[in-house]
Formats: structure tokens, C-alpha cells, sequence
């Protein structure tokens, strides 16, 4: 199970690499595991500001669909557009071309309340 330590996570698997104020989220490699195959990524929410924990978007994968909740609050200023013609990028790259949005930071504050690595491998048995 990869697990980078470079990035932070979320109880709702959801990972995030902070770059000033500016945020990159996607989904973990446990979370596109457990969805199976990822046929669409659903984010309507651009230049929307949204508080933390609120749904910023959908990922639906052949079995299931599952809300994606937005790990800080903010803007979201980006949509990985290539994901609309190949979801299956967060399959194959969850931590790099399967990223999903990036947003602007608004509450910094909240970054202390994120896991770390080993903090999220114990929430996954990793």
C-alpha cells in the first residue's frame, strides 16, 4: 500500500499536497483500491468556496458511488480535466496524474488537523 510522506491525509482517504496556500487533493492509493475501477469523476464545485469536510465532488467506479469531501476549506480554483476523458488515471497514478482538484487555502489553521503518513496507515491496518 503506498503511502507517500511527503503528503497529508484525511480520514475520508482523501490526500493533500500543500504548496503555500495553494492545495492539490486527490484520493489515496487504499481508497482507489478498495472503489475497484473508476469510471467517472464528477466535480461541479469550481470557483466555489466551500468549508471543510463539505462535498466538493463525486467519483464513481463500477460498484459504487462515493462523495468526495474537501479536506480544507477554500476556494477551488482547478479541475484535473484530463480525468473527463480518462478516470482511470486515479486508478493507475492516485498521487500524481489522478490528482482531482486544487484549492486556495483559506483557514491555514486547519492544516495542524491533518494526518500524517503513519497516522493514516494505522486508520488502514498499512
Amino acid at each position: 500500500m503506498n503511502v507517500p510522506s511527503n503528503l497529508k491525509y484525511t480520514k475520508d482517504h482523501e490526500w493533500i499536497l500543500i504548496d503555500g496556500d495553494i492545495a492539490t487533493v486527490g484520493i489515496t492509493d487504499f481508497a482507489q483500491g478498495e472503489l475497484g475501477d473508476i469510471v467517472y469523476v464528477e466535480v461541479e464545485t469550481v470557483d466555489e468556496t466551500l468549508g471543510q469536510e463539505e462535498v466538493f465532488g463525486t467519483v464513481e467506479a463500477v460498484k459504487t458511488v462515493s462523495d468526495l469531501f474537501l479536506p480544507l476549506s477554500g476556494e477551488i480554483i482547478e479541475f484535473n480535466e484530463a480525468l473527463e476523458g480518462e478516470p482511470e488515471i486515479v486508478n493507475s497514478d492516485p498521487y500524481g496524474d489522478g490528482w482531482m482538484i486544487k484549492i486556495k487555502i483559506s483557514n491555514p489553521d486547519e492544516i495542524e488537523g491533518l494526518l500524517d503518513d503513519a497516522a493514516y496507515k494505522a486508520i488502514i491496518g498499512g
